[in-house]
């Protein structure tokens, strides 16, 4: 008996040290949006947010953002804080044109050294779109398009919840 409890003590300790509370929080980081303003995550605290990870030569990227700026619109004014990052590989020339002839009405930053996309749990492929409660905390990562119709429940679900 000794031994079985020792051993699953041993367990519950080996799968507890693995666990980082911090590693589901959004990390503090500073960005540069699109017009040259500094700004850092910390100040999307307290706001349920969804950061999107994009590409101007991603194809399911460019598709999708007129479903993001919809989504962003349609729940704006309930607290949603909307980030969009564009990848260290995206030239800074495409995305400001992408911006000029596509107008998005969230934040918008240059990764330019991939600092953000490695903060955010090591972001490589694009899109990748994770949402954060109220509490900093990371809820949800799509990889890929994620479904419009389930992120929007999500969103209904967490701007309903009492900020605390």
């Amino acid at each position: 008996m000794r031994l079985s409890l020792a051993m699953l003590c041993g367990l519950l300790l080996a799968l507890l040290s693995g666990c980082d509370p911090a590693a589901n929080r959004m990390p503090d980081m500073a960005f540069t949006q699109l017009d040259g303003s500094q700004h850092r995550t910390q100040a999307l605290s307290g706001k349920v947010t969804l950061v999107h990870f994009w590409a101007t030569t991603c194809s399911i990227c460019v598709k999708e953002m007129p479903q993001l700026i919809a989504l962003h619109r349609r729940f704006q004014d309930q607290g949603l804080e909307t980030l969009a990052i564009a990848m260290q590989y995206d030239p800074p020339a495409y995305v400001m044109q992408f911006a000029q002839v596509k107008p998005m009405p969230f934040r918008v930053a240059m990764d330019h050294d991939g600092a953000l996309a490695r903060a955010f749990g090591g972001v490589e492929a694009t899109p990748t779109t994770l949402v954060f409660d109220r509490r900093g905390h990371e809820v949800k990562r799509y990889q890929g398009e994620p479904d419009m119709a389930a992120l929007s429940a999500l969103l209904t679900q967490l701007l309903a919840q009492p900020a605390r």
